[in-house]
This record gives structure tokens, sequence and C-alpha cells, in this order.
């Protein structure tokens, strides 16, 4: 094997054969012919080739792998649209507490009363927060809040007889990616909407789409561009006199706690997500939390089990003939749900209007303090989050793109790049709540730092990152040519 150090090795080249991390008890389970179960063909033959460390190496593995990574709790991390705040590590605290982690799901009822009360608890928060009359706990991310939302409205259309003619969702342009995506995997088809040079929705291009096959429309508000939505009330007469529902997309609802509500805006559904709002970890593809919930005209068609309370019990209730059915296994991300329940409560309704208005706040003064340096296509106050376009850096020679990777070297996880799609070079700040002015003042110090960089001498910013423990990663190729897998012949060529 080359000359390497464990900190850029693979648990694999660490790997020696008969050193063990663990003491494993003797094998009291009997021998079991797999064959009468499983086809033969699919039987492994041989013991898997399972990496061989010490426990010593395997702390320090798996420590050097953590170093390497960026988290919130190493630098600041705006990533747009995300909401990556910081989790409150009391709430990780709870959540581990015995009682919680070691419910079963499928516990009698009557075995699990406090489980099921935090979820009810839960759920009459969100009607509260969000201004909808019932919301079930069962989708697991925003997401499948959205999948849940698209089957709810499929179940509207279809018990009032009009399904087959309503087939059309409208979604602005500036919408979640997942929005279209939805809309199209629920069957429907998906009618773009154009913004105005304000960057919001085009009041009259969304009057010209509607008739009698719209279904509904999806709408973030504020949208991705950072941007309220002040027509949203007419938007929602002109959807609802043609007969469609209004979706909310609560992936941006941490500018507007205690300030206004989706129900206020006279939406039919909404969904929430709990791990960016109300502050559950998020990343790496979950965990997650959706939950959904919906004016009383809607209810009837919620997934089931409900979790209701009758008297002193808390039960769960799958007597609704009209429902779509269960939508997941038992009731979304549990974990992810309590430590939304413990965030709420540890707040109250004063501290959650502050969490928005500190958002608010912090977004604005980046802004600010930036519209000097960058090009702000939106000049109106944004809310929680803004853009920026690197239209004019490109022609420096240095792109968004680059700019992310600069600010990479400064210890400053990058914004959400390329989205939305409106702005062309665009890069998408949201500092959330949690940051403190220090930390604030440190981004746009290395953001000016780099827009002076592109105007003397751009390479360093197109070369970029220089100080991260890789280079520039080709994407697109590691996208597309995606290696899960270890080759354990190339190993043994090289130990050679």
């Amino acid at each position: 094997m080359t000359a390497s150090t464990e900190y850029n090795q693979t648990i694999f080249e660490i790997s020696r054969p008969g050193r063990r991390a663990i003491s494993l008890p003797k094998n009291d389970v009997e021998d079991y012919d797999l064959s009468q179960d499983i086809p033969d063909h699919l039987v492994r033959k041989e013991a898997a080739r399972l990496p061989e460390v010490s426990e010593l190496q395997l702390l320090r593995h798996y420590t050097l792998l953590s170093n390497r990574n960026f988290g919130l709790e190493t630098g600041f991390y705006p990533l747009g649209s995300c909401t990556m705040k910081y989790n409150p590590k009391i709430n990780e605290v709870l959540a581990a507490l015995p009682g919680f982690a070691q419910v079963h799901p499928l516990q009698p009822s009557e075995t699990a009363q406090g489980s099921l009360e935090v979820l009810y608890q839960l759920q009459e928060m969100i009607k509260l927060i969000t201004g909808m009359d019932e919301v079930t706990m069962q989708p697991c991310a925003g997401a499948h809040g959205e999948w849940a939302g698209m089957l709810t409205i499929k179940a509207y259309h279809d018990h009032n007889g009009e399904l087959e003619q309503r087939r059309n969702i409208l979604i602005p342009d500036s919408a979640h990616g997942t929005n279209p995506a939805t809309a199209a995997i629920g069957g429907f088809n998906v009618i773009e909407i154009k913004s105005n040079p304000e960057g919001t929705i085009d009041v009259d291009a969304v009057r010209a789409a509607v008739g009698p096959d719209t279904a509904g429309m999806m709408i973030t508000n504020p949208s991705t561009a950072g941007l309220f939505e002040h027509d949203i009330l007419e938007i929602a007469e002109i959807i609802h006199e043609a007969g469609g529902l209004l979706y909310y997309d609560g992936a941006n609802s941490n500018a507007i706690l205690g300030h206004t509500r989706p129900g206020d805006m006279d939406f039919d559904i909404v969904h929430l997500n709990l791990h960016k709002t109300f502050s559950g970890p998020h990343g790496g593809g979950g965990p997650g939390s959706g939950p959904i919930g919906v004016k009383k005209e809607l209810a009837p068609f919620l997934p089931v089990p409900r979790i209701e309370k009758e008297g002193d019990q808390y039960v769960l209730n799958s007597n609704y003939p009209d429902s779509y059915g269960r939508l997941k296994a038992y009731f979304g991300n549990f974990g992810v749900n309590l430590k939304a329940w413990a965030y709420i409560l540890t707040y109250g309704g004063e501290g959650l209007t502050q969490v928005s208005e500190d958002a608010v706040l912090n977004a604005n003064y980046l802004k600010a303090r930036l519209e000097d340096y960058y090009y702000v296509p939106f000049k109106q106050h944004c809310k929680h989050e803004f853009v920026i376009d690197c239209t004019p850096q490109k022609k420096l020679g240095a792109n968004a793109k680059d700019v992310a990777k600069r600010l990479l070297d400064h210890n400053i996880h990058a914004p959400t790049t390329y989205f939305p799609l409106i702005v062309h070079e665009c890069l998408m700040i949201e500092p959330t709540e949690t940051e403190h002015k220090e930390s604030l003042d440190h981004f746009c110090d290395v953001m000016i730092k780099i827009a002076k960089e592109v105007e003397e001498n751009a390479e360093i910013v197109n070369t970029a990152p220089h100080n991260t423990p890789v280079a520039r990663l080709d994407e697109a190729l590691a996208a597309r040519k995606i290696v899960v897998t270890y080759d354990f012949d190339q190993l043994e060529t090289e130990d050679k």
C-alpha cells in the first residue's frame, strides 16, 4: 500500500485481519437453514468482508471523519431555503429519554399514552400556529407532506366528482423543486406561473391560467426569493373562484411565526418542515417531519389512524371512511416530532414571534451590507432570506459557484447556489435567527473580500477551495458514477 496517514485512509485500508474493536458474547442462536425461506442464489456463501480494526482505530477514524465534515456547530451555515438553525441540545436529551426512545410503535395505545399525548399536543400547537382545523403527523418529511397534500386534493375533487377534469396544478417559477415533482408524481399537470419584475407572483398570469381544469396551486410564502407575496389574498380568491385549492409549502415558515398564518392567508392545506422551523436536525437525507394541516372541509380525507383524545385517554381512530388510508407506518419520525414539541414549548408564543423577527432582521442586515458589492435583483425588504446575482462577478471571471467554493476556505458553508432559477447566477442566503452579529459581520467581511478578489485576481476564486481536505470535486461525475462498494482487488494489488 502506498504511504498514507490514517487521516486519508478509508476504514478498509486501515483494516488488518484479526483486529477487533468489540468482544461479542458466544452465539447461542441455533443454526438455521436459510434456503427454507430464501432462494439459494441469494444466500451468501462466504462471510462478508467487513473492516477489522481495533477500538482505538475505530474511534480515531470516525473522529477524524467528523472533524472533516462541516456542520452548524463548526461554522456559519447560511443555506438559503433550508433554515439550518442551531438545534438546542436539551431537545436531544429529551428525545433520548428511555420512555420516549424505547417505546415500540406496535405497543397497545394504552401503554404509550405519554408518546401519544406529545403527538396530540403537537397537533394542537400546529393548528394554532398555522390557522388550520385538523392536522396529521404521519408525513415524515417536507416532500412527503406535499405528497399528502396532493392526495388530499385528489380525494377532495374525487369526492366531488371532478377529479377527471381538474388535472392542473399551478406552481410559480420560483417554487421549490419538490413542488412540481410532487404534483407530477401525484398525476397532475404542472402549469408554471411566471414571476413579475419585482420577483413575486404575477397575479394576471394566475388569472389567465385558472379554469375548470384547475385542481389547485402550490405557493411558498415568503417565496424562495425571500419575498412576501402581498397579493396572496387576491390569488387565493382567484383559485377558489375557479374551484381549486390553495396549498402552502411551509419550508419558509421561520419568517412568519407569530405574525401571520397560512390559514389567515386563505390557504386550504399546509405542510410544515419541523426539522427546519422547529429545530429538529436535518441534512444528509434526514430525518425530517412534514405534518400537514387542512381546513375542516378537507379533514375527512386525512390519513388514518388519527390521534384523538377521549376523556383522559389518547386513542388511535381509523373510523374515517373517506380517508385515503395510511400514509406511512406509524406517525412520521417520532424523535423529530418530539424535538419540535420541546422547541415550541420552550419558546412559547412570544418566543416564536421573536424567532421570526430576529431571522428577518438578520437577513436584511446582511442584504444591506452586501448590496454595494453584489447585485441584489430585488430591492424591497426581504424576509428570512435574500438572493444576490453574481452575474457582474461572472463577467470578471468568477461565477456564483466559484464564490460559494471560496467561502469554504473561510470555514463558511456555501449558500444555496443557482436557485431560485429566476436569478441566473444566484446565491440564496439565509442567516436564521440563531447567528450573532459577530458571525454575520464575519460573513459579510469575507463576502466583500471575495468580491474584491474577483476584481483583482479572479483566478484565486475560480480555483477555490484551497484550504479544504480535498480540492474542487467533479460533482457531475460523482453524481453520474456513484461508487458505493469497495474494490478489494485494488487494495490487495496495492498491498503487493
